[in-house]
Parts: structure tokens; sequence; C-alpha cells
């Protein structure tokens, strides 16, 4: 059933579930609603797919999504998704889901801005997934308005939204990206590991809001087509 604004938002749930019940294990049950997660790491370590794995959990258990990405046209994404056995067209087609190509880097300044007000007119969503943010921060010269992005994110969950934000680990020095991580409700980092012939994909569990069991977690996952994002033992992702 297609979601219009005026519905409510879903109560019944505390948490956002990845879907993936070994995954959630490892988040403390799932991402704390109304909050602002980010999800960073290096090229190639799996930050797209984790977003994706959320973002499909979530609208499994009848939340609405809107998501704006850099990387994907529509046609793309769901492409993307569905090869790894996340289909989301259904969810497409009857509204639960919104999907926003968007190209940040031709804003300049005024991409984080710009990205706040649209993300604003889908506040009646319950999740809103931004991957990635990086390109905004790459072509900005003034730092304050990526920490006003934040700082808006945060008003945005006061009414109901959960929202999930991707970054590139590269994309600022650490003195800038530790009070952003700061702001945030929930921490993912992610990077890959060769592992002898193979490379594997770590994700640590850096914090969770209400979910301090979980913080330090390790996962290690592999991301096989047609299949999807699959837990493996830790000591095998480490060798």
């Amino acid at each position: 059933m297609s979601e219009s604004d005026d519905q409510p938002k879903t109560k019944n749930k505390s948490v956002i579930s990845s879907g993936n019940e070994e995954l959630d294990g490892k988040l403390g049950g799932g991402l704390p609603i109304n909050s602002v997660n980010l999800i960073e790491g290096g090229s190639g370590s799996g930050k797209s797919v984790l977003a994706q794995q959320i973002t499909w959990g979530s609208l499994q258990d009848g939340f609405s999504a809107a998501v704006f990405t850099t990387e994907n046209t529509v046609k793309s994404l769901v492409k993307q998704m569905q090869s790894i056995d996340l289909d989301v067209l259904d969810h497409l087609l009857l509204g639960a889901l919104r999907i926003y190509p968007i190209e940040l880097g031709a804003l300049g300044d005024q991409a984080p801005n710009l990205l706040l007000q649209a993300m604003h007119k889908e506040k009646s969503r319950d999740v809103i997934v931004v991957d990635s943010f990086t390109s905004a921060i790459i072509h900005s010269t003034d730092e304050k308005n990526t920490i006003r992005f934040f700082e808006g994110c945060k008003r945005l969950t006061s009414e109901g939204v959960t929202i999930i934000i991707v970054l590139h680990s590269d994309a600022m020095d650490s003195e800038f990206i530790n009070p952003i991580r700061s702001m945030c409700d929930a921490h993912l980092q992610l990077r890959s590991e060769q592992d002898g012939q193979r490379l594997v994909k770590l994700l640590q569990v850096v914090k969770i809001r209400g979910a301090a069991s979980s913080t330090g977690a390790i996962v290690g996952f592999e991301v096989e087509p047609g299949w999807g994002m699959r837990v493996i033992p830790i000591s095998k992702a480490r060798g």
C-alpha cells in the first residue's frame, strides 16, 4: 500500500532493522529511530551496500524511505540492489520508496544547504538516506556549511525522521570529522582487509545510541551476487 504524506509515521518499532538478523545482532537490534547515523569508510569498503541493506530492511518492516544518491540513477540503483537480492521495485512503484539522483559536486558551497532543503521536503518519510555526502564536502570551501548540515539533520530527527549519511573517510581531515562523528547517534566504520587471496570487508560499530553493549563490535561480511550481504565469522574475516 502506498503511503501519502498525510499518513502517520510507523510508531510500533523502536529500531530500523537491516533485515539481516546476524547484522542486527551486532547493531544491538538495529539503528535507533529518530537518529542521525554515519556510515563511514574508504573506497570499496561496502558503505553503499550497507546503506542499501538498511534501506531494504526498513522497507520490509513497513517504514517509508527516501534515498538521495550521487552514485546512481533510479534505474541503476534498483538494478544494483536487485543484483544482491534486495529487490525494492515494488516499494518504489507503490510509493513507499522515493529515489532522487543528485549532483552535489555541481552545487559548490550551497550543496549542503540545498540538500538539507530537499530533505526537508521528504520529512514525511520515516528514513532518509544520503549516499553519499562526500562530494558536497569536497567541493565546499566553507566547513561551517557541513556543520550546519548535520545540525539541520539533528533538527529533522525531532520530527520523526531517521537519517543515514554515507561518507568517504578521506573527505575530511580528522580534526574536522571528529566533531561530525560526535554529533551522530550512531557511527559505523567500514574498511577492507586482505585475507590471503581475497579482500574481506569489516564493519566496526563505533557507537550506537542506547546500545552500549554493541560498541566496538566488529563484523566481517562478504557481498555475493544473488545473495547479498553475508556476515562471516570474525576469525575467518581476519584469517
